[in-house]
């Protein structure tokens, strides 16, 4: 419809990051991956630092 104004939802470009913060299955995945991988690398570093035994 041509007559559409922006605020009716008009053809306007939406900004990537409302694109990825609208999207409740991408906040999911984010909101599990970042803690999993914190820990997974917070692990590594742990066990890295044991000193070995002799």
């Amino acid at each position: 419809m041509a007559g559409k104004s922006k605020e009716q939802g008009g053809d306007e470009n939406v900004p990537f990051m409302q694109q990825l913060l609208d999207n409740p299955f991408i906040l999911l995945f984010l909101g599990v991956a970042s803690p999993t991988l914190l820990y997974i690398v917070w692990g590594v570093i742990e066990v890295a630092q044991i000193p070995i035994a002799q």
